[in-house]
């Protein structure tokens, strides 16, 4: 049996190296990203996973790397931006940078592979955030970008019937990132605290393996308390 095939971005650590870990089981893994290294480490342990290196905010080398892609069942959007600060501390740069990885760069990857995506009546996948369902103080700029990615993922839905598109909003995960979010807010990183980034993966592979006949629309994940 052919193998399905999969682009995951943000895929050389953390949540996109789970997922991409998990998805690899049963698909051809793309593995989207900056690190060339890490990409290439992760694709030695993973049977036909290729390193996919790519800056997503070059929209112009985004779109020459797509244009090798004419079938694609399975984008997986994992790659973002947090920095927090309130709205006081917050300049304008820090704002644009959110949306244009969080949002405009997965728009945009989204619009490209649309015709790979159709022919394969594929399955989008957004991770997004609690923050893309409450804002909190601090986060302002990260949380606006999820809100409207969203946004973007409801009306992608409607646009797209023959796609299945899913919303992950995945409370804290124990990655690299979440450790220097922790920093930034004067705390004592525990992984533990939060969720797995294996236990995300799965339900994000979960997702993506659900018979045909139901559409997973949104998946909340919270952590569960010690």
């Amino acid at each position: 049996m052919t193998k399905l095939r999969a682009l995951v971005t943000g895929a050389s650590g953390g949540l996109g190296a789970a997922i991409s870990r998990d998805l690899a089981v049963d698909h051809h893994v793309l593995l989207g990203g900056r690190d060339q290294q890490a990409l290439a480490a992760l694709s030695v342990g993973l049977l036909g996973a290729a390193p996919w290196p790519v800056d997503l905010t070059d929209h112009e080398a985004v779109a020459q790397a797509c244009a090798r892609i004419d079938r694609l069942d399975v984008l997986v959007h994992n790659a973002g931006f947090c920095e927090l600060g309130t709205t006081a501390d917050t300049d304008l740069g820090q704002w644009r940078t959110s949306m244009e990885v969080n949002l405009f760069a997965v728009v945009e990857l989204t619009r490209l592979l649309l015709p790979a995506l159709r022919l394969a009546k594929g399955h989008v996948v957004l991770i997004n955030s609690g923050a893309g369902l409450r804002a909190n103080p601090g986060w302002g700029s990260y949380a606006a970008s999820k809100f409207a990615l969203r946004a973007f993922g409801d009306a992608l839905r409607q646009e797209e019937p023959t796609l299945r598109v899913t919303s992950v909003h995945p409370g804290r995960i124990a990655t690299p990132m979440q450790e220097a979010i922790v920093a930034s807010e004067g705390g004592v990183y525990d992984p533990h605290d939060f969720l797995s980034p294996v236990t995300v993966a799965q339900a994000v592979g979960n997702a993506v393996r659900t018979p045909l006949d139901a559409h997973p629309t949104e998946i909340v994940l919270r952590p569960n308390p010690r």
